[in-house]
């Protein structure tokens, strides 16, 4: 019961949109007590932290009275569940002391024997299985099937496309870890005191990794191997094999790429929802209990996390998502190198507890000489598949690595033990008919196994580009053959692996939303400025041009006047807002659409909060707007009628300028940017979010924004300027703001201001700007930036996790990196003398 305890808990937090920090600040309970009854760590429940809890979160009588239910079978049913709530509202506030023993950090053998304070010593527990998800009907239940069916549809696809099973998929096999990484066998099997752990056959292969898990009571399995040693693989194989599998509702594995995870900031719950969310964003829909879909599949145990890359985890946060992860008792699959995880348990003197371990064996030479040969298949000049000059193409390396006898074999045998390595060589060997393999045993050429490393790795660029591949449309039918050059290709990708590389800390996930964090602050304020410049011009250009009768002349100075301050003020807002976040703002992808009033009214509370909260974004954002207007309209006096800035009058017109116009912008965004707010529904899709799927529905949804932006802030600017006129008149003397004029200024501010908005300001407008044209002007891009990443997915060098890309595997990742700053680091000085380097 006590993990249900712990899971009302959470979702009732959840469900209020509260932190555990802010919680706790609320209750006066500390985060580590909220955080381990939260997780089913604390069993020694105390009645008046949990009524400080519900009181907190507002609780209604039926969420107490099922509160505290639980919290009475969790102590052995010492109150009934009639008189539960009538005992949470009765139990004492906790003294210091109360809650100072509430915090106490207990043993490290919790729940495996008497715990301090226990005055009843419970038996021993019989055998564990890991327990089934609780059944789930209706709504939920249809959205997990729907999930179950996209991830097996995406994995066979992502097979498919690397090419695992031509000709056959390269074995892999393990053995057991050694038992300084994993728990105890009676752990692993959640066995009571004095019970003798049975003995548990972990052996097996590729074919046969489900099999495998099912046999671990615990459901925690944990994946050790060196770079290139099938990891990935074997993660997909397995996720298709508990689907395929499944034939009743259960728990759904999901990989999930840990790169991005920041224990120290986000728990693992939390950050896994928001991967759901970014990938299958249908799964943002609520459910019956009020939260999201996503949040309900992980809150009910409904999701088998696959965690894949601990080694990919910041270096000096691997310890704490070690603790993290040994915090909470789900079961799940977690994958690293050998080295960095055995760091991370001895850092956190505990391996993850409960898992059992396996780690990747090397391949065999059998294992060589039965997949290379077949992979050689280029047909030329009357030669047969693989022939080259009478002989099999890799039958000279083969006998060369049988004997053993040079450096080069030795050299070659001890690289080909990976399945990365001999993919890379399959790849410029076997699918090229002009290359030889037998270069690779040149001592010359490649001294050292490092350098055959390398040489692999830099070949395998060139090699997939050496030929077109057909663009594809929707449907699958081809369209026409696209080619890259090569060279500029692996400069692109080159880039684009050094943009992965922020803070310090490699990332993983190519997001189309965040290619452009690499360059410079003041590069995005100055290409921001620029396009919202432009926006505003145009903007009072078309306006003044098609309804204001005045010469042309003036129209032309006003929008060259108006769009440049204008674009400054936008920059100004851009830059206040970069400057608060460490790496730039965090514009995520447009996951909402405008529907009318309904439902989305009913939040309470919360839609109040979120109307409050973007009313002072927009007050702000448009009062510095306004400001930029005045300063604009004082700029065009001092240089059309030829008035001089100093002239005091032109100051004190100023001045009231920049009062009224801050005033009639703020109030004008605010308002419309919190009713907006009030407006928006979650996205309906009923599938996984693929990179250009996602980047196509944010196009159409800001486009729709715009749409609805550019009437409302004309409305707005109108009427908010007869509203401030009215109330000034007489404090600052004579104002005019007649209909025509505010309709003219209010339509000036709409379509500039939205299309300004949308550009700096969503993720798909800082897309545009920055990375569909800043740098491809730069040269850091190609021009068609979506045709060229589908190209290297098409071609194995990208693979696709839900709406984002990745390397084909880190290790190439970190060599175009690293061979991009090379060059840029030996070639930029004599190329661009004077230029700056925005990549770094």
């Amino acid at each position: 019961m006590t993990d249900q305890l712990g899971t009302l808990l959470r979702r009732l937090r959840r469900q209020a949109g509260l932190t555990q920090e802010q919680l706790a600040e609320r209750s006066g309970v500390s985060v580590r007590t909220i955080r381990r009854l939260e997780t089913g760590k604390s069993t020694d429940h105390r009645l008046g932290t949990v009524n400080l809890l519900a009181d907190a979160l507002d609780l209604g009588q039926e969420e107490r009275r099922l509160l505290a239910a639980l919290l009475a079978k969790a102590q052995g049913g010492a109150t009934s569940e009639a008189a539960a709530p009538e005992a949470v509202r009765a139990a004492p506030v906790p003294s210091e002391a109360d809650t100072e023993a509430d915090t106490e950090p207990q043993s490290d053998t919790e729940g495996e024997g008497d715990t301090e304070g226990d005055t009843d010593a419970e038996p021993a527990p019989p055998p564990f299985t890991a327990p089934a998800p609780l059944p789930v009907h209706g709504e939920l239940a249809e959205a997990v099937e729907e999930l179950a069916r996209e991830i097996r549809r995406r994995w066979r696809r992502e097979e498919e496309q690397r090419r695992v099973h031509d000709p056959f998929p390269l074995p892999v096999r393990w053995q057991q870890v050694p038992a300084g990484l994993t728990d105890r066998s009676e752990n692993i099997q959640r066995l009571g005191p004095g019970a003798v752990p049975r003995q548990v056959d972990l052996s097996g292969d590729l074919r046969s990794v489900a099999e495998v898990y099912r046999r671990i009571s615990s459901g925690r399995l944990v994946i050790l191997g060196r770079a290139g040693s099938g990891k990935s693989i074997l993660t997909i194989r397995f996720v298709l094999d508990v689907l395929e599998g499944r034939t009743a509702p259960g728990r759904v594995p999901v990989i999930f790429s840990l790169g991005s995870w920041d224990p120290s900031s986000t728990d693992l719950r939390d950050w896994m929802i928001g991967r759901l969310l970014r990938d299958h964003p249908h799964l943002a829909r609520r459910s019956p209990g009020g939260s999201t879909l996503a949040a309900a599949m992980v809150d009910a145990d409904l999701i088998l996390p696959v965690l894949d890359g601990f080694d990919e985890i910041a270096e000096g946060l691997r310890r704490e998502a070690l603790e993290a992860l040994n915090a909470i008792s789900l079961p799940l699959v977690l994958t690293s190198r050998r080295a960095e995880f055995a760091e991370a348990v001895q850092a956190a003197h505990a391996p993850l507890v409960w898992a059992a371990g396996i780690e990747l064996a090397d391949l065999t030479l059998d294992n060589l000489a039965g997949y290379l040969p077949r992979t050689a298949r280029a047909v030329g000049h009357g030669q047969a598949a693989g022939d080259r000059g009478g002989r099999p193409l890799w039958d000279p390396v083969l006998d060369e690595l049988r004997a053993r006898e040079t450096p080069g074999g030795a050299n070659l045998a001890a690289v080909l033990t990976t399945p990365l390595m001999v993919i890379l060589a399959r790849t410029m060997y076997s699918e090229a008919p002009d290359r030889d393999p037998a270069e690779l045993l040149d001592t010359a050429r490649f001294p050292s196994a490092h350098s055959l490393e390398d040489h692999l790795l830099a070949g395998f660029v060139p090699a997939v580009y050496r030929h077109r591949v057909p663009d594809q449309v929707a449907g699958g039918s081809q369209r026409r053959q696209r080619g890259w050059d090569p060279e500029r290709a692996q400069q692109w990708l080159g880039y684009l692996a050094h943009h992965l590389v922020r803070h310090d800390v490699d990332q993983q996930d190519l997001a189309w939303w965040r290619i452009s964090d690499s360059l410079r602050r003041s590069t995005r304020i100055i290409a921001v400025v620029l396009a919202t410049a432009l926006s505003i011009t145009l903007a009072d250009w078309l306006v003044f041009a098609l309804s204001s009768p005045v010469d042309s002349g003036e129209i032309l100075l006003q929008g060259a006047l108006m769009g440049p301050v204008a674009g400054l003020a936008f920059g100004c807002v851009y830059a206040v807002v970069m400057v608060a976040y460490r790496s730039g703002p965090a514009f995520e992808p447009t996951r909402v659409r405008l529907r009318l009033p309904g439902r989305q009214f009913g939040g309470g509370r919360r839609t109040l909060r979120t109307f409050a909260r973007r009313f002072g974004d927009g007050l702000l954002g448009g009062s510095v707007m306004g400001v930029g207007c005045a300063c604009a309209l004082a700029l065009e006096r001092a240089l059309y009628p030829g008035l001089p800035l100093t002239n005091p009058q032109v100051i004190e017109a100023t001045l009231i300028n920049m009062v009224c116009f801050g005033l009639i912008f703020g109030l004008a965004a605010g308002l419309v940017f919190g009713l907006v707010a009030a407006l928006e529904a979650p996205v309906d899709v009923t599938s996984a979010a693929t990179p250009v799927s996602l980047l196509s529905a944010n196009r159409a949804t800001v486009g729709r924004q715009v749409l609805v932006l550019a009437p409302l802030f004309t409305l707005a600017i109108a009427g908010a300027g007869r509203l401030v006129v009215d109330l000034l008149q007489g404090s600052l003397g004579p104002l005019n703001w007649g209909l025509s004029a505010g309709l003219f200024i209010g339509a000036v501010g709409g379509i500039g201001g939205a299309v300004s908005y949308a550009l700096a300001f969503t993720a798909w407008g800082q897309w545009v700007v920055l990375s569909r044209i800043w740098l491809p002007l730069t040269g850091k891009l190609p021009w068609d930036t979506v045709a060229f990443l589908e190209d290297a997915y098409q071609r194995g060098v990208l693979r696709q996790t839900g709406a984002v890309y990745q390397f084909r595997h880190v290790r190439l990742q970190h060599h175009l990196g690293r061979t991009f700053r090379e060059r840029q680091a030996k070639y930029r000085p004599a190329s661009f003398p004077t230029a700056r380097n925005d990549s770094t």
